[in-house]
């Protein structure tokens, strides 16, 4: 089974980040594409944006990417690293021209720092981005925030399974909506 949308099929869906992407098994959940998760534990911004060379290499042409970094920075205090997050939603652009580009929202934390207030900044700063970019925006964490199920490990800032389960449904709900405005 493939995923349609206006630009290809998506047969293939690579995963770029930290460790939020990196510590699931994103081919369990999403079986009929073949999924390629180059998520990296400890990965900011600035580490993606250097790794791009790399992967263009690596990586053939996906049908979609999907984009989730920022939470490093942000545990460290660097709450400006949307440009860096443009520059690499401009360069996976050229790298991959037909590919579907979906950036995730910061997701919250159980932690005091940073709050929900900084962390809804950012995001309406990735939302802008996004918009400018011609890329898609995934906002996982306004269905973080609404559900009542235990969304975080220990540390306050890993995931649970219930937590990826929301993650990969709004993912999917959000291909079916491209899926449905190609269809019109």
């Amino acid at each position: 089974m493939f995923i349609r949308t206006s630009q290809a099929a998506i047969d293939s869906f690579l995963f770029l980040g930290d460790s939020l992407v990196a510590d699931n098994n994103w081919q369990s959940r999403i079986p009929y594409c073949k999924v390629l998760n180059y998520g990296v534990p400890g990965a900011t911004v600035d580490d993606l944006l250097a790794a791009l060379p790399d992967l263009s290499i690596r990586v053939d042409s996906p049908a979609a990417i999907l984009i989730m970094i920022g939470t490093n920075d942000a545990l460290d205090g660097q709450f400006d690293f949307v440009d860096g997050l443009r520059r690499i939603v401009i360069q996976l652009s050229r790298e991959f021209p037909t590919a579907e580009i979906i950036v995730t929202s910061l997701l919250p934390m159980r932690l005091s720092f940073p709050g929900m207030a900084e962390i809804a900044r950012i995001n309406e700063g990735i939302k802008t981005m996004t918009m400018q970019t011609g890329s898609c925006y995934l906002d996982v964490c306004t269905k973080f925030t609404q559900s009542d199920a235990d969304l975080f490990q220990a540390d306050g800032v890993h995931l649970t399974p219930k937590a990826y389960e929301i993650w990969t449904r709004t993912l999917l709900e959000h291909v079916a909506f491209l899926i449905e405005n190609d269809d019109e």
